[in-house]
């Protein structure tokens, strides 16, 4: 592809123009978007300083709020400044990057629940093996095949978009995906459509059945076992699911929403901000709430902070005292 090619402009229709409508949007997606980042920075600082959360759950769970980072700057900043923008655009080798950033996001993040949840079946079905089978060792092998293959995977996708050629320049989206970009070609290849189904079933449908089948078995488990072990399977599990939950119906949802060519500007701020904001808050928002260890790790953080000092005392000024005996009692003793 020709490089000047990839600064060709295209214009974001899906933004009104600058108005009160737009600057609500801009306060709530910026409102939103600090939060997302206080919030998983908090997380990862708590991580990262406790010793006692030094464990392959919470390893998993750092790296799911650095993705939640890396998907909410993906798509936020560039929405925030098109909503206050009169002629919005992004070049198309911007709109090219999104898109690699956007689906590593969304299939970094299957990768890491699917992780998460072959950890927790081993933690409940296989307890006094869990050490022998999740070392470091398997940890960081687990964590490298979560980031290289949606990496890897979505680079080729993003090479074979770029070799499309354009004949329409106006994206009717709030930020760029691939099925947009793809949109916006003259014609399409066989080869893009069966890679892109090649993707969905490796790094969606086989995480998602990955996770459904270690949930299977862990209900087994628990179902067997006594109403004290079925609690703390249930606390265990309960927060990994919700958030497994919540991110697959956003994700179902996005898609579908995608690719409808007709949409308005309020479902379009409500797509993006349910793809990109909502996920990487709720994540550290569930286990902060559902998660024993994270608690008392926030306690011991908010007892450790230095008391405020007191308001300051007056000066006195000590008189010194006179401890000499009386005249009056030296005359008497005299």
């Amino acid at each position: 592809m020709n490089q000047s090619f990839l600064y060709t402009a295209l214009s974001l229709t899906a933004y009104s123009p600058p108005g009160l409508l737009n600057y609500v949007f801009f306060v709530l997606c910026l409102l939103l978007y600090v939060l997302t980042l206080c919030a998983n920075v908090l997380l990862i600082a708590l991580i990262l300083s406790d010793p006692h959360l030094h464990k392959p759950m919470y390893t998993f769970l750092l790296h799911l709020a650095l993705n939640g980072i890396v998907g909410s700057c993906a798509v936020c900043p560039k929405v925030m400044q098109s909503l206050l923008s009169r002629d919005p655009f992004m070049s198309y080798g911007g709109c090219l990057l999104q898109v690699l950033f956007v689906n590593v996001y969304t299939l970094c993040a299957y990768a890491i629940l699917a992780v998460m949840a072959y950890d927790r079946y081993i933690s409940i079905c296989k307890p006094l093996q869990y050490h022998t089978i999740i070392t470091p060792g398997r940890v960081r092998v687990l964590l490298a095949a979560a980031y290289l293959f949606p990496v890897g995977l979505t680079a080729v996708q993003v090479y074979l978009t770029s070799q499309l050629p354009l004949c329409r320049f106006a994206v009717n989206k709030m930020f760029c995906d691939n099925l947009v970009v793809v949109k916006l070609a003259c014609f399409r290849r066989d080869l893009d459509n069966v890679y892109g189904l090649f993707i969905v079933c490796s790094l969606v449908l086989f995480p998602f059945v990955c996770v459904l089948l270690s949930y299977m078995q862990i209900l087994s488990v628990s179902w067997r076992a006594s109403k004290a072990s079925q609690r703390k399977a249930l606390s265990t599990c309960a927060p990994h699911l919700i958030i497994f939950i919540n991110f697959s119906t956003i994700i179902f949802y996005s898609v579908l929403y995608n690719r409808r060519d007709s949409v308005s500007v309020l479902g379009n701020f409500l797509n993006s901000t349910l793809f990109a904001l909502l996920p990487p808050l709720f994540h550290p928002l569930v286990y902060g709430l559902r998660t024993k260890e994270i608690q008392r790790s926030i306690q011991k953080l908010l007892l450790a902070a230095p008391p405020r000092p007191g308001p300051a005392l007056p000066h006195l000024r000590v008189v010194p005292v006179d401890r000499s005996p009386h005249p009056a009692s030296r005359r008497l003793g005299s």
